[in-house]
């Protein structure tokens, strides 16, 4: 079974009840969207950072092109909002659990793209739009296919303690929204 296949098939609950919840936001309404935005600035900033020292930039050459927190923080700050305080980044310490951890992040990429259709066209919307060079998603999976790492339950365990830390934020500041 391919690191991919395992992350997807290990994770794919993980993934349901992140998508659940942030389909709860209206991302129509503008507070909805700046709470969506806060959430994922919570997660993104921390997880980003988290890469950087794990060591992506050696697995993924093209990783600053990759980046997104400095979109998302643009769209937070065009909307008159506050950038929140990240949560606590994990340690990836091994370079299957930076697999595990930029699986979400790129995965969360396609998503990004589906939700943008929600949000009005008078709002700022960078972070949601695709990024990158394209076919990005591709070459990021079929080097996640071609990686050999050693323990892909350490992938596994990243990828879900992302999904987790999507899922705080996102309960946080859904909870607050008026």
């Amino acid at each position: 079974m391919s690191l991919r296949s395992a992350l997807r098939a290990q994770t794919a609950d993980c993934h349901a009840a992140v998508d659940t919840l942030f389909g709860s936001f209206n991302l129509s309404r503008i507070q909805d969207y700046k709470a969506f935005l806060r959430a994922h600035a919570r997660v993104v900033l921390a997880i980003e950072h988290a890469l950087e020292k794990g060591g992506i930039g050696r697995l993924l050459p093209d990783w600053p092109e990759r980046r997104r927190a400095h979109l998302l923080a643009a769209d937070i700050r065009e909307l008159d909002d506050r950038l929140p305080v990240p949560l606590p980044q994990p340690a990836l310490r091994c370079e299957a659990a930076v697999w595990g951890a930029a699986y979400v992040l790129e995965g969360s990429k396609l998503g990004g793209a589906l939700l943008a259709k929600a949000v009005p066209d008078h709002l700022p919307r960078s972070y949601l739009s695709p990024q990158g060079p394209k076919g990005a998603i591709r070459l990021f999976m079929d080097r996640l296919d071609a990686s050999k790492v050693d323990d892909p339950g350490a992938a596994v365990a990243a990828a879900r303690d992302v999904f987790d830390l999507f899922l705080k934020a996102g309960q946080v500041e859904l909870e607050a929204v008026p």
